[in-house]
Order: C-alpha cells, then structure tokens, then sequence
C-alpha cells in the first residue's frame, strides 16, 4: 500500500492539473463567444455567394466559361483541403475532421483518381502523414494569431489558386467541422473549385424574385467575374476557418470541462484511499501499544 505522502503527492499533482484545465476552459470559454459570433455573421454572406456561384456554375456548361466557374472538365486529380488546428487537447475537433479526410482519400483512390492534400493545421497533417505521406503537397500553418482575419483566409486561398492555374489539379474541397453548439460540430466536406451544381429540388423551383428579368452587366461578365471567382474563393475559406474556430473552441470548453470533472473524482478517490490507509495506520499502532501492553 502506498504511503500517506505518496497519496499526498498524488493529489497535489491532480489538483494543479484540474487548476490547469478550468484555467483552458474559462479561456476557450471566453473566445467562443466572439468566435461563434463571427461564424453566424459569415454564414450568410458566404452561403449566398455559393449559391450564386453554383446558378452560374450551372449555366456554363461544356467548359464555355471560366475555368474557376465551369472547371476543367476533368475530375482525375483531386486537392483535398484538410482544416484542422495547431494545438490539441479539444476532445474529437481533430480526429473528427482526419476521419473524413480518410474516408474521402479512400473513397476518391478506390475510384482511380489522384489525391493531392493540403494541410491546413499541424494535426491534420501529423494524422494523415502517417498513412498519406506522399500525397500531402503542403501543410500551411499558424494561422488565427491572435486571431481568424481575412487575410489568413487569402494566404490560403492565394496558394490553391497558383496550384489550380498551374494545372496541379481539377477539383478542390476542403474538411472542416461547421459549428452547430458547444457540444456539437458537423464535419462537413464542401467542393470549392468548381462549384457544385445546385440540387435539383433547388434548381426546379425558380426564385420569385426573379420573374424573368434580363441583366445588363457594367463592365462586362469576364471583368466581373474575374474578380469576383477568386474573392468567392477566399470568402469561402474564411467561413471555414472561422467555422472551425468556433468548433475548436466549444470543443475545447467541453473537453476541458470533462477533465476538470474527473480530476474532482480522482482527488475524491485518492482523498478516501488516503484516509483509509491513515485509519489502518492508526489502527495498528494502536493494536501494537495495546498488544505491548498486555504482554507486560
């Protein structure tokens, strides 16, 4: 049986570490707020830029139009965006997000056609490096410091445009987790180049706001849309970073409030296990005093 200051030991250790987890949770705590914030604000805006890319997306068919909008037309090399976190100790964020970057690498191989990874976070990469090496390209880190701007989003985007105009690949979609609450993150795979065609539920039900109307554009449609493609682009990856900011964070708070509660049990049993060993200790000095006792 361990000695009282062994137990000692023990509990002081997994009191400064429950005095470490509260600590990260009141932090993650505090930073979800204002990442959940930006997340719902982004929402709207990025979905209706992809839906407004897919309508356009729809409407050149054949490889006519720009091949940001229509794509190659081809679908043999695949660039999977894989968005993960620097740090760990955020429960399943990570491991939830490498799951279905596995699943989708298996499921695109198993069709026969190549796979190409960037990494966007450490642990995406130390996960998936261990059985796709050689399909990781790159792995692009230390972004959000302090934290999630625009410009992290353009850093990205700006090095999967060098890689799609130098005919690296023909399709690119990125893994992330969308936030739904502190308990619950979506890991979502969405297709950024080229953009999905609208369903066909959506695509047969015409807008009403719409009745026909026939645009004029000033300047013209390849002005516009060269400059509107790559910021659709960007605005797309924003919204992932700061969806999975926000999931980091509530996944973090919950994990850390998890820990914290165990860490009470722990001391709760190493307490009663320490007590008990006090008690016997006492009671055989006790027995020994009075077996001495009786033997004079």
């Amino acid at each position: 049986m361990p000695s009282l200051k062994t137990y000692r030991l023990r509990i002081r250790s997994v009191q400064s570490t429950q005095k470490i987890t509260k600590a990260m949770k009141m932090v993650a705590a505090a930073k979800l707020r204002r990442a959940q914030e930006q997340a719902t604000a982004a929402r709207p805006y990025a979905e209706a830029m992809d839906n407004l890319m897919a309508s356009l997306g729809a409407s050149f068919k054949g490889g006519t139009g720009p091949k940001l909008l229509a794509g190659t037309g081809s679908d043999r090399v695949h660039l999977l965006i894989v968005a993960t976190a620097d740090r760990g100790l955020c429960g399943a964020f990570n491991s939830s997000i490498v799951r279905e970057a596995r699943r989708a690498i298996r499921s695109l191989m198993a069709e026969g056609k190549t796979v190409k990874v960037l990494a966007v976070g450490r642990k995406g990469r130390d996960q998936l490096r261990r059985d796709f090496a050689g399909n990781i390209v790159e792995t692009i880190t230390d972004l959000g410091r302090p934290r999630i701007g625009f410009t992290d989003a353009q850093k990205v985007a700006k090095r999967v445009m060098e890689m799609f105009e130098a005919g690296e690949f023909d399709v690119a979609s990125v893994v992330f987790n969308r936030f739904k609450s502190a308990m619950t993150q979506i890991v979502t795979r969405q297709q950024l180049i080229p953009p999905p065609a609208p369903e066909a539920g959506a695509a047969a039900t015409p807008a009403p706001s719409m009745g026909g109307a026939i645009y004029e554009f000033e300047p013209d449609e390849g002005e516009i849309l060269t400059d509107l493609l790559p910021r659709n682009l960007t605005v797309q990856i924003f919204r992932v970073l700061l969806e999975n900011a926000a999931s980091f964070y509530g996944s973090q708070m919950t994990a850390m409030d998890s820990a914290s509660r165990n860490a009470g049990e722990v001391i709760k049993k190493l307490t009663l296990q320490m007590n008990r060993s006090r008690q016997a200790s006492i009671t055989k000095e006790l027995i020994e005093i009075i077996s001495g006792a009786e033997a004079l």
